[in-house]
């Protein structure tokens, strides 16, 4: 089957799925012009690498994708100076980094996207994620967002090689 496919004006299809998503409060721009911390979602089309998921909110989600349990000691490195730069790390984590473990309910399922991984090139762009919307679907850092029943629908369907494209809506 084909890559998912993301616009623009806010949707998400894969065969006969259509579903309303969440993209940056920055935009989107190309992927050359992606920067850190511009809140932008990043055009391209990126690998998805595997889901993460909170067991004490959700079960783990059906999918073909590598999954794994989060932990409170989970975290995301976003200083472009650290070596560890857009990778997982374990809390505490003196650098700057995001906690993948959060109060509201936005990374109890989480998509890791291959932006900027291979290697990372410092200051591109970290944590791009397709993740859960918020109620309002207001924009995110720069990730990909849908409802939770949404995204376990998607994940459900998907081979294990997929890859996500996000394009301008024409």
């Amino acid at each position: 089957m084909s890559d998912i496919i993301v616009t623009s004006d806010g949707f998400i299809k894969y065969g006969g799925l259509r579903f309303r998503c969440a993209l940056g409060k920055g935009g989107v721009k190309p992927e050359a012009d992606k920067r850190e911390g511009d809140g932008a979602t990043p055009l391209g089309r990126y690998a998805l690498r595997h889901v993460w998921y909170r067991p004490d909110r959700v079960t783990a989600p059906q999918t073909r994708l590598p999954v794994q349990a989060l932990t409170p000691q989970d975290g995301w490195c976003d200083d472009p100076a650290d070596p560890a730069y857009n990778r997982h790390v374990l809390l505490p984590y003196t650098a700057s980094h995001e906690k993948l473990w959060r109060e509201d309910h936005v990374y109890d399922v989480i998509v890791v996207l291959g932006h900027n991984d291979d290697p990372p090139v410092p200051g591109m762009g970290s944590a791009i994620f397709l993740h859960l919307a918020r109620p309002d679907y207001s924009g995110t850092e720069g990730c990909v967002a849908l409802a939770l029943p949404d995204l376990l629908a998607l994940l459900a369907v998907l081979p294990p090689q997929s890859a996500m494209l996000i394009v301008k809506a024409e």
